[in-house]
């Protein structure tokens, strides 16, 4: 397993302790998390630069963020090697409608879509909505 700062430096993000932290606790979550999961496990750290983190993280390719339907942004690390290029790194997002949790389901990847000639594709997002494995025990 690559280290965090290795990961960091690979990106061009220059490491600092709080993005090796905010990093640490995205890689030991299982589901996407929101700003608000963020602030809430770094309570005395500063909003703002909770928030530039994850912009800065996203902008480099450590995070992507996912609109599942919620009206609130979650985040969740990249695989290693992504690019967050439509054509080669989507992949699906479940949504359990019971405990409200977002999960990538990176080993399901969205076939590639073409849109009419003039159409520029910026963005797809996939969410498949249901009860997730822990809830339909």
């Amino acid at each position: 397993m690559e280290t965090i700062e290795k990961v960091l430096n690979s990106k061009n993000i220059r490491v600092t302790a709080m993005r090796m932290l905010i990093y640490k606790f995205l890689a030991e979550k299982e589901i996407a998390v929101t700003l608000s999961d963020i602030e809430n496990a770094f309570e005395k750290a500063d909003r703002t630069t909770l928030y530039r983190t994850i912009r800065t993280f996203e902008e480099n390719g450590v995070v992507h963020q996912i609109d599942d339907g919620t009206g609130i942004a979650k985040y969740a690390l990249c695989e290693k090697d992504c690019n967050c290029e439509i054509e080669t790194d989507l992949h699906l997002h479940f949504h359990c409608n019971i405990c409200d949790e977002t999960i990538c389901l990176t080993d399901h990847k969205i076939p590639q879509i073409k849109v009419p000639n003039g159409f520029v594709s910026e963005n797809v997002n996939l969410v498949v909505k249901g009860i997730c494995d822990k809830c339909s025990g």
